[in-house]
């Protein structure tokens, strides 16, 4: 799906492949219609993060072999659930976000300006930060 653009409106770039992440475990935060979760914020998962995932209920750290899933360690890259980052955000433990590996539609659910917050990458323009 190479017409996939990021948040800055530019090519989607990688997330992770150590572990492979992606809701179609390609290393990229691509989407589509069997991803009704919206895998599509690329997070630098943070110990915080994934306590507060786990006591919400979404175990990130728990490996799942059935589900390609290794289980995630505090710095790890993973295509998170935008409305899963978003809580994390509202509960004051998002974690970092790589905006150029996170796909344009993660802003259905949040807002480019807590994107940018939380951003782990410096774009080739920084003056697109301010």
């Amino acid at each position: 799906m190479t017409n996939d653009r990021n948040v800055l409106g530019g090519e989607l770039e990688p997330c992770g492949t150590e572990p492979v992440t992606g809701f179609y475990r390609d290393g990229t935060c691509t989407t589509g219609p069997d991803d009704l979760g919206s895998h599509t914020v690329c997070a630098v998962v943070t110990k915080e993060f994934l306590e507060h995932q786990l006591r919400v209920g979404n175990d990130l750290v728990t490996p799942r072999p059935e589900y390609e899933f290794p289980g995630l360690q505090a710095g790890d890259r993973w295509c998170v659930v935008a409305a899963r980052w978003q809580e994390a955000y509202e509960a004051g433990v998002a974690p970092p976000v790589v905006l150029a590996a996170t796909h344009a539609l993660a802003l259905e659910v949040v807002d480019l300006e807590a994107l940018r917050e939380h951003a782990a990458d410096v774009p080739a323009d920084p003056s697109s930060l301010l």
